[in-house]
């Protein structure tokens, strides 16, 4: 006896096929239209800091060239690792961006307890720039050089101390690449944040502290402290009679802090390529130029594969730093 033949009804073929077709198109469609809604721009960090203050800026040039709004959130805390994990976990579409710093490539190594980690549940969609790290003293302080802070060092490390706004920070493990390049020892006072480190300083209590230029500046001009060298290869704009390190004879002391966006991991790379366009054009806008080198503040457009290869390179720098240090935030 024949085994029984069944025949698919043709009108269910069809249905298949539409629905086959259709998907595509319509995943092409919303990126075609994107973005119809507005994006969420999580900024890890305060209201009123550098990283705060860059996000502003470029939502704003950003909402304007792609006629949309651009919604920043603020979600502090452990040195941005709660807002890189809130970014991460949103629906990877596009409509939620991160502006990270230096924690994108450190946090791993500072937070060796966590199960979440920056560079495997995020992807790179445009660098922003960055700012060297100014080392600073106190107004009445004998050091006029990081020759003179590291000749004591080498004489007596436990004469010089320098201040942080906590284990981890960028003042903390700048501070410590230091002590790796020049080889020697020196003492860390760490702070729980950089208001209370910057009264002692001012104060003559610790020797010195590396500051972000938007933190540097006010300072500097009131007075309070001098800035003796520029953590980079090439002098700061903002500071043009203080040396760069490379000058001063440590090249390899290259401390900054960075910016750039990201994006959770799966968000399609037409997007991806879409906000990097944008970024990149708004960063490069008249305005947004001038306040960036207010800040003084190094902007360089890159590909978010570039961006993705800075940032294990950076990944690999200071892990080796923080290893060597002994350096946890946990």
């Amino acid at each position: 006896m024949k085994a029984a033949r069944f025949r698919t009804p043709t009108w269910l073929l069809a249905a298949a096929l539409a629905a086959t077709t259709l998907m595509p198109l319509g995943a092409a469609q919303a990126q075609a239209n994107y973005p119809d809604k507005p994006i969420r721009m999580v900024v890890p960090f305060p209201p009123g800091g550098a990283v705060d203050i860059l996000g502003r800026l470029v939502a704003q040039h950003l909402g304007e060239q792609m006629k949309q709004a651009i919604v920043v959130e603020n979600r502090s805390g452990a040195n941005g690792s709660v807002g890189n994990e809130a970014a991460a976990k949103a629906a990877p579409d596009g409509y939620t961006i991160l502006l990270g710093a230096n924690g994108l490539a450190t946090n791993a190594w500072l937070y060796p307890k966590r199960t979440f980690s920056e560079l495997k549940s995020l992807a790179p969609v445009a660098y922003v720039g960055s700012a060297p790290l100014i080392m600073v003293v106190p107004e009445n302080s004998p050091a006029k050089s990081l020759k003179d802070i590291i000749d004591v060092a080498r004489g007596d490390p436990s004469r010089i101390s320098y201040a942080s706004a906590g284990p981890g920070s960028s003042a903390h493990l700048g501070s410590e690449l230091l002590k790796s390049v020049a080889k020697v020892g020196m003492l860390h006072v760490p702070y729980k944040g950089g208001a209370p480190a910057l009264v002692d300083l001012t104060a003559g209590r610790v020797n010195f502290m590396l500051l972000d230029p938007l933190q540097a500046m006010p300072q500097l001009k009131s007075g309070r402290l001098r800035a003796i060298v520029v953590g980079s290869k090439e002098r700061l704009p903002l500071l043009p009679d203080v040396p760069s390190a490379a000058e001063a004879g440590y090249p390899d002391f290259e401390a900054t802090v960075w910016w750039g966006f990201m994006a959770p991991k799966g968000t399609p790379q037409e997007i991806v390529d879409r906000l990097n366009s944008e970024i990149n054009k708004a960063l490069t806008n008249p305005d947004a130029q001038k306040i960036l080198e207010g800040m003084g503040v190094r902007t360089k457009p890159e590909s978010p594969q570039a961006f993705g290869d800075f940032l294990q390179a950076e990944s690999d720098k200071w892990s080796g730093v923080i290893k060597s240090a002994g350096i946890t935030a946990d």
